[in-house]
């Protein structure tokens, strides 16, 4: 689908595509099969979503498109793009659309996301960007330490005492076999290492969620062991 999207925006052999190194692998990929090449970027530590910073800093006269995603459900900042590919005369392919009218379960996914962030201690919920709509298609943490181990390790506690979690991007697009380019993006590096999704899903009760919550607080945000 991907590939599809950028082939209908015009891209050609030897174009640039400016691209998020976190949740951008699949993107990555799809500009690669156009032909085109991808840019990788960092992102803005609160949304996970590409840095507009970082785009206006690696477009050059190769540019053609930037490709942002809307990633778990929060939506790229779209104004400070849409100007920047103004100014360049950039195309821009968005991946990970956010819907235009929130779902019903959307809205509950919304009041469960709500109901964690007001409770979890020890970990770093999730941030809202000014103005905006989060539809929590994933209910992304940050667990906060010295690297992959602590989140790991969390991860793993969490499981033993029965709550579903996973890591929801395990590697940015910069470390992935075929895209490796040796450069520090340093925030999506960091969310790499950090972030572990906790289950929002609509049809979760008010128990469910509270179990999610003494899971989390009882374990005192930082685990120092290694992971199994």
């Amino acid at each position: 689908m991907g590939t599809t999207q950028l082939r209908d925006a015009g891209l050609r052999a030897g174009d640039e595509v400016v691209l998020p190194a976190y949740g951008g692998g699949e993107v990555a990929q799809a500009v690669r099969e156009t032909g085109a090449r991808p840019v990788v970027v960092d992102i803005d530590p609160r949304s996970f979503c590409i840095d507009p910073a970082a785009v206006a800093t690696a477009v050059n006269g190769r540019t053609t498109a930037i490709a942002p995603v809307h990633l778990f459900g929060h939506p790229a900042d779209m104004a400070r793009l849409r100007d920047l590919a103004e100014r360049h005369e950039l195309r821009t392919v968005e991946f990970g659309l956010p819907p235009h009218a929130p779902s019903l379960d959307a809205v509950r996914r919304r009041k469960n996301a709500d109901f964690l962030s007001s409770r979890l201690t020890g970990v770093r919920v999730p941030s809202v960007a000014q103005g905006v709509e989060h539809a929590y298609d994933e209910y992304v943490v940050r667990v906060p330490g010295n690297g992959r181990p602590d989140r790991d390790a969390f991860k793993h506690a969490l499981r033993a005492r029965g709550v579903n979690c996973w890591v929801p991007v395990r590697m940015p697009v910069h470390w992935m076999p075929g895209f490796r380019s040796g450069e520090r993006l340093p925030e999506a590096e960091r969310a790499a290492d950090e972030c572990l999704a906790l289950p929002v899903d609509a049809s979760m009760t008010r128990r469910e969620l509270q179990r999610v919550v003494s899971a989390c607080n009882s374990l005192g945000g930082l685990l120092l062991e290694p992971a199994c």
